[in-house]
């Protein structure tokens, strides 16, 4: 697998936006210097093509690309108006695959889709025990980097932060989840399904 597979991730997940409804998406002008285009025309161009390719699949275009307007700045505190597009994560594939290859930032991210692809049909043919166990796996992977990323940051009541995380999501305090579940101490991730380890 490329090196640069961790810093596409990074880069990708980091410039990703959530709308008032809750919903996923990526602006085309955002993505367009992490995939190696400095000029907006030409980054339209493949825009146009990811477009067709959304057509030829007989997908909506509204679901995936719908034009935006946003404000920028030109200097002297002067502002114009400029065309954007709200991008799913469809769209975000369909742009890579059709992008130049012969870009570094293009080819490491059509190896990056295909990658994620991948694992999501695998995830797919997986039955729900599956499923669970590589969920759980995957938020003890990554509850090891939010502990070790808070604690440099300073934290050191950890029970306290752990809590505030719960809290977040189930809206009650771990004891309590626990309580209402009526499971042991320290059960819950072990006795989620897989849908609520996905949450987590």
């Amino acid at each position: 697998m490329s090196k640069n597979l961790p810093a596409i991730n990074k880069t990708f997940e980091s410039i990703k936006q959530v709308d008032e409804s809750g919903i996923e998406f990526w602006s085309a002008r955002k993505l367009m210097e992490p995939l190696g285009y400095n000029k907006w025309e030409n980054f339209e161009k493949v825009i146009d093509k990811a477009k067709q390719a959304c057509l030829n699949s007989v997908q909506n275009l509204d679901d995936h690309f719908p034009d935006i307007r946003k404000m920028v700045s030109v200097g002297s505190e002067a502002v114009r108006e400029v065309k954007d597009h709200k991008l799913s994560r469809y769209a975000c594939y369909l742009i890579a695959q059709n992008g130049d290859s012969s870009k570094v930032e293009i080819a490491t991210a059509q190896t990056y889709f295909a990658v994620q692809t991948r694992k999501q049909e695998i995830f797919q043919s997986l039955d729900e025990v599956q499923k669970r166990i590589f969920i759980r796996n995957e938020v003890a992977f990554h509850n090891k980097k939010l502990f070790s990323t808070a604690k440099k940051a300073g934290v050191n009541n950890f029970g306290k932060f752990n809590d505030a995380v719960y809290r977040g999501l189930y809206d009650m305090s771990l004891a309590n989840i626990e309580k209402k579940k009526k499971i042991k101490k320290g059960e819950l991730l072990d006795c989620a399904h897989s849908t609520e380890l996905a949450a987590n």
